[in-house]
């Protein structure tokens, strides 16, 4: 504790980081103050009662912990920040099988910037899409248990509604990139951080209210102990010795250095988890807009009954929900690996250096052996993931009880924490302060 407080003063000492500090918490008040404040033409009464009935409302319960409570107020940011985690997938996975995308990739810095203004625009589309949705569905109270929160349905009003949601969700895709570029840590992660803190208080609410207290021990005390799990697993890694040739230039010997290539046991961090939760996303809203009769209510009242279903008073996942979440972790653990590490490019840029792996000839004997090593640790590490992910809605489900900050959320919030602490650590080492985590 000591060392903690120590650390946090020397970060304030340092004035650029403590400017940084501060302009991120700027950015977080400010996010909050957003996610208070409803949209222009609701029933401010309507909303009220259905904030307090929300978890009732089988996935709203979900989506709303994404965006900090700010869509059971049908807040300006009621959308949160997953258009743009969505407009990201849509590319990555584009990027797969467009070669003009996988060209953009590899070209470094501009060629990101212009992927990076593609997601923009395609995260406005996707925006003004989810909020004529969701504008309709809470009108018509398929969402709200029949509650109408826009009684003045009118092409004025919806047109309003939609650019102010559409645009707040423009307005926190900046905020992210401010945090990032003058703040600490990634800013689209430290926004979906502040959401789930900001409803932590009420999920433990709900939890403690709809179980008996033995059980809430129990699953907080999992929870308690797959954090400090994460925390350890997080810092876990391989390191591959890298060995460089002495070359001498003139009367100069340059090269004959040591080094390693880190290779974390969870390389993708938190990301293949944000992924996987708004992939499962789209058979809640697949399930609002299908007809009420017919087909469209047989296969709605499947995915209400398989994937949303409701135990207590809260959202209580069901198998089929628990089991496609960790097949999702999985797939996307190992797709988002394989983007952030190749080891071709790795073997050739070692060769470009004049260096080689003890034991590995350089080249394609180089590349097949970091592939075989990151196969081989990538598996526990997408197993990590989907275990830590699935484990607090598993003990939800066997108990009955409402889990609403499950492991996604944990696993969020501890990997995203840990991320920016590292940044914090890395800006006092430099200046030669201990640091947080030393």
């Amino acid at each position: 504790m000591t060392a903690m407080l120590t650390a946090t003063r020397n970060a304030f000492r340092i004035r650029d980081l403590r400017n940084k500090i501060l302009f991120t918490l700027f950015i977080f008040i400010l996010y909050r103050f957003g996610a208070a404040v409803p949209v222009p033409g609701v029933d401010l009464d309507a909303i009220a009662t259905f904030s307090e009935q929300a978890a009732n409302q089988g996935f709203i319960g979900v989506l709303n912990l994404f965006s900090g409570g700010a869509l059971t107020r049908l807040s300006v940011f009621a959308l949160g920040i997953m258009p743009y985690i969505t407009a990201s997938i849509i590319l990555q996975l584009l990027a797969v099988v467009i070669p003009r995308l996988q060209a953009l990739q590899e070209e470094g810095e501009t060629g990101r910037k212009v992927i990076t203004q593609w997601t923009r625009y395609l995260t406005v589309i996707i925006a003004l899409l989810q909020a004529t949705g969701f504008s309709f569905l809470f009108h018509s109270g398929q969402l709200t248990g029949g509650i109408d929160l826009i009684p003045d349905y009118t092409i004025r009003n919806v047109v309003i509604i939609v650019i102010t949601m559409t645009a707040g969700t423009a307005l926190l895709m900046w905020f992210g990139e401010l945090i990032t570029q003058r703040g600490i840590g990634n800013g689209m992660s430290l926004l979906i951080f502040i959401s789930i803190v900001s409803q932590i208080p009420s999920q433990l609410g709900i939890l403690l209210n709809s179980s008996p207290t033995g059980v809430f021990i129990l699953i907080v005390g999992t929870m308690v102990l797959l954090t400090v799990g994460i925390l350890f697993i997080e810092q876990g890694q391989r390191r591959i010795p890298v060995q460089f040739s002495k070359r001498v230039r003139g009367r100069k010997v340059m090269g004959g250095n040591t080094t390693y290539i880190p290779m974390k046991v969870n390389m993708a961090g938190v990301i293949p988890v944000i992924f996987a939760t708004s992939i499962m996303y789209f058979p809640a809203l697949l399930a609002s807009v299908l007809p009420p009769t017919g087909w469209g209510n047989a296969v709605r009242n499947w995915i209400n009954d398989n994937l949303l279903t409701t135990t207590g008073g809260g959202f209580s996942p069901s198998l089929w929900y628990i089991a496609l979440l960790a097949l999702l972790v999985v797939f996307f653990t190992y797709f988002y690996t394989a983007i952030q590490f190749d080891p071709a490019k790795q073997a050739d840029m070692i060769q470009r250096q004049g260096g080689y792996i003890p034991g590995i000839r350089p080249g394609r004997a180089t590349e097949e052996y970091l592939a075989y090593i990151l196969s081989r640790i990538t598996f526990p590490g997408a197993l990590y993931l989907a275990i830590v992910t699935v484990l607090p809605s598993i003990m939800g489900w066997y108990f009955g009880v409402p889990v609403g900050l499950s492991g996604v959320s944990i696993i969020i919030v501890a990997g995203v924490a840990l991320e920016t602490m590292k940044q914090v650590e890395s800006q006092l080492m430099m200046r030669n302060y201990e640091g947080f985590l030393s």
